[in-house]
């Protein structure tokens, strides 16, 4: 059927998962291999700030991203992810807790919750599992364990109490005496581009790779591990060694996309670097894009390293491999930087897994246009350690999906984010990865994109198209009360404070938490 569901309403898998093109479809046995280890190691690779058409996998001609690639082709790929507050501390509590927004607490960019009744990590090794993270957490506090049974930190320039130094930082210090690793001169939330200005084996993105390498090198524990390692980067600074910046230097980049409905955001938010809108014309996106670009190049370079150290010890095809990130970057479009937005730049995630021989008896190249989110990986890696999933969770196992078991699954994943930047930065979404509605909390402004035919979100079909700023298209007016009510349903169970005599409320001001998180003195109400 035309929306992809059959007569009883359930999700039919051909519209939803389908196997790429040439790829070989495998027929998994239950092998010798396939019992050499009961439980998989799982490596959790994480991105920081990372567009997923950022991927030749995804479509992208002028990237260079064979290893990522490889992981896509050798695994399944969801186009439609997301990050339902895409900034980096909620959606980090989104992957520790396996919770929807308002279930986790965070309804924008806040400090991630001390404990919480269940979490990642801590699940893991409750279920057998060595438990280490490496890289970029974001925790609050900063050595929060969560359950890490050993944790390497890269936690940039920031410290939240005196004194406090990452374990990248000491390193560096030791490293390289009398240098600093801010020589580059970008700061963290910048448009400006540049080549790292030290020997790239000093970067935050080789350190990064090198201690999972050299963890991995070591690894003689019985159990299996559960290995986080989260890159900082193409997070600004954009500042990939020379050789990956040169590597850009001539190559047709895409420019940044510009919607209809985008010229508000066309003058400067301010004068300095750190904008969060702000028409800089296309040479300076290009320039912006060159060093971004070369951010992830280098981030799949090492990332390569990582899996050829997995071959070489043999633990490929005994370890689960999911990479993500916890949101992208606008670099440009619709003159929008950094992220917190609905658009797809910011709020669509990567997300790609590649399981070993024997976990999943499907075809791998898989594409799987089910709406995923980061709440989805917690039960995803309790599934693959044969552990249970709590009911409480608001996320499903993706691997359920790569086993064609889409019966059932989502019909769209829930977005928002409180006040960011600005006031005017305020709003709720909803999406099926075809079409998405956004309602700006604001001032109750809609809009509507249908992402299969316009995926760079250029004409809004909420307005201009009907001849007048305030009136959807005729033909698209029934498509626009369908997602309000589905929104109006989804924020109902929060109170008047979201829905109001049975309409969406306008919310001038910041509910940056909601009573679930576990630093809210509120009493816990479910929605």
């Amino acid at each position: 059927m035309a929306d992809g569901r059959d007569k009883t309403g359930s999700v039919t898998r051909r519209n939803f998962c389908m196997i790429g093109a040439g790829a070989a479809a495998m027929a998994l046995s239950g092998s010798a291999r396939a019992a050499q280890r009961e439980r998989p190691n799982i490596l959790f690779l994480m991105v920081d700030q990372f567009r997923p058409d950022c991927i030749g996998a995804d479509g992208n001609r002028a990237i260079r991203t064979p290893n990522l690639d490889r992981i896509a082709y050798e695994g399944i790929r969801f186009p439609c992810a997301y990050s339902s507050t895409p900034t980096c501390t909620p959606a980090r509590a989104g992957l520790l807790t396996g919770l929807s927004p308002w279930n986790h607490g965070m309804l924008g960019y806040a400090r991630v919750g001390e404990r919480y009744a269940f979490e990642k990590p801590r699940a893991l090794r409750d279920a057998g599992y060595h438990t280490i993270g490496i890289g970029k957490m974001h925790w609050h506090p900063q050595r929060n364990m969560h359950g890490l049974h050993e944790l390497y930190l890269d936690e940039s320039g920031r410290a939240e109490t005196p004194g406090f130094v990452s374990d990248y930082r000491a390193w560096f210090a030791k490293e390289a005496p009398g240098l600093s690793p801010d020589a580059t001169g970008i700061g963290f939330n910048e448009f400006r581009s540049g080549v790292y200005a030290l020997p790239e084996n000093l970067h935050p993105t080789h350190w990064t790779a090198q201690t999972a390498i050299d963890r991995l090198k070591a690894y003689d524990q019985a159990e299996p591990f559960y290995m986080k390692v989260s890159f900082a980067r193409p997070h600004s600074p954009y500042d990939p060694p020379k050789r990956f910046w040169d590597m850009y230097e001539s190559a047709d980049l895409p420019p940044a996309v510009v919607g209809k409905w985008a010229a508000r955001h066309a003058p400067r938010s301010d004068d300095g670097p750190n904008i969060w809108h702000g028409d800089l014309g296309p040479e300076q996106v290009r320039k912006s894009r060159q060093g971004y670009y070369g951010s992830v190049s280098f981030i799949d370079e090492q990332i390569g390293r990582i899996l050829e150290t997995l071959e070489e010890r043999g633990l490929l095809e005994e370890t689960l491999i999911l990479l993500t990130a916890d949101h992208g970057d606008m670099t440009g479009d619709h003159h929008m930087w950094r992220k917190s937005y609905a658009y797809e730049a910011s709020a669509r995630i990567p997300m790609l897994m590649r399981w070993p021989e024997g976990l999943v008896a499907g075809g791998r190249g898989q594409v799987c246009r089910a709406p995923v989110e980061l709440r989805d990986v917690l039960p995803t890696f309790l599934d693959a350690a044969g552990a249970a999933i709590p009911d409480s969770l608001d996320g499903r196992s993706m691997l359920d999906l790569a086993r064609g078991k889409a019966e059932g699954w989502r019909e769209f994943i829930d977005l928002e984010h409180d006040i960011c930047y600005d006031a005017a930065n305020h709003w709720n979404a909803l999406t099926d990865g075809r079409w998405k509605y956004i309602f700006h909390a604001r001032d109750g402004e809609e809009q509507l994109f249908d992402l299969k035919s316009d995926p760079g979100e250029i004409n809004d079909l909420a307005h201009a198209e009907a001849g007048s700023d305030s009136a959807p298209a005729p033909d698209y007016a029934g498509e626009l009360r369908k997602w309000r009510g589905r929104m109006i349903e989804h924020l109902s169970v929060r109170g008047e404070e979201f829905v109001k005599d049975g309409q969406l409320a306008l919310r001038p001001k910041s509910r940056l938490l909601s009573p679930n998180h576990p630093g809210c003195s509120c009493h816990p109400k479910k929605g």
